[in-house]
């Protein structure tokens, strides 16, 4: 799987995304930024069955941005 652009709409808002797969372990995780935002870490939560970001600095991240882009990741890597 190669790099992915697209925009989403969130809350009124456009957002362009960047999102690389890479493998860790034996687990896909990416590499996500927003309009030219430092990189956040998006891997696959089990307990909540969802793509989320990962590490200290997924808080600066908007909850309903995080949840649309877990939604566009996983309608990808379906």
């Amino acid at each position: 799987m190669q790099a992915q652009n697209f925009e989403l709409l969130v809350d009124g808002v456009p957002y362009m995304i960047k999102a690389t797969p890479y493998d860790f372990n034996g687990q896909l995780r990416f590499t996500v930024s927003y309009n030219g935002s430092e990189d956040y870490i998006f891997t696959r939560d089990a307990e909540a069955g969802q793509l989320t970001a990962i590490g200290t600095e997924a808080l600066d991240i908007p909850d309903n941005l995080e949840q649309a882009i877990s939604e566009k990741l996983s309608s990808i890597t379906e």
